[in-house]
């Protein structure tokens, strides 16, 4: 992490006055970081994306190009939002009211996706919102998360659903005696009742 450099934002971006960039985040070309949203330390927000108000980023998080991160979402360290994916923050949309008028921000509550540390979310993949998708958790491109997606799991799919495990290197874990197992670092995780954890 570069705890001391200052934050980058390219000339075409739009960063409220209000917004914190932690030191070393770089915003780039046409994004936009909205009023009190927070980024932590090192964080990249790719071309044309957008943190909704209030946002809150944790360390190390990048957002890929187009990806939009809407109010009241929040995000661990580490956290990486593929091109052009979308976190809701509206249970029901609609622009009007059964009378007619425009919907108005009195009228709705917003609510907002949860995602833990290290977790990754594929290219146009979809976040219905009030989800939470775990740490370290993998959801496929084009996947829709319509459910709590559990620590360590990989879902894909439409709606999206559980396939197997991954492990902090983003790698589909193997079962080899009991246990599930990295092939990169070969780091071991037990399931119990459908719950993964590191071997103790």
């Amino acid at each position: 992490m570069n705890a001391s450099a200052a934050p980058v934002v390219q000339a075409s971006a739009d960063v409220a006055d209000s917004a914190v960039l932690g030191a070393g985040t770089r915003v780039w070309h046409l994004a936009q970081v909205r009023e009190g949203a927070t980024l932590g330390i090192d964080c990249n927000i790719g071309r044309g994306a957008y943190i909704g108000p209030d946002v809150v980023l944790g360390d190390g998080c990048k957002i890929q190009n187009y990806a939009l991160v809407y109010e009241p979402a929040r995000l661990g360290d580490g956290v990486f939002i593929g091109p052009a994916a979308v976190l809701t923050n509206d249970e029901f949309p609609r622009a009007i009211n059964p009378d007619g008028s425009p919907k108005s921000a009195d009228d709705w509550h917003a609510v907002g996706v949860t995602i833990g540390r290290g977790a990754a979310i594929g290219a146009r993949a979809v976040c219905i919102a009030p989800v939470t998708v775990g740490e370290w958790a993998l959801v496929a491109a084009g996947a829709v998360v319509a459910k709590d997606v559990p620590d360590y799991a990989l879902v894909v799919g439409v709606p999206a659903k559980r396939i197997g495990w991954v492990g902090k290197a983003g790698k589909p874990l193997v079962l080899q005696d009991g246990a599930w197992v990295c092939p990169v670092s070969g780091d071991r995780y037990l399931e119990t009742d459908g719950v993964l954890a590191p071997e103790a």
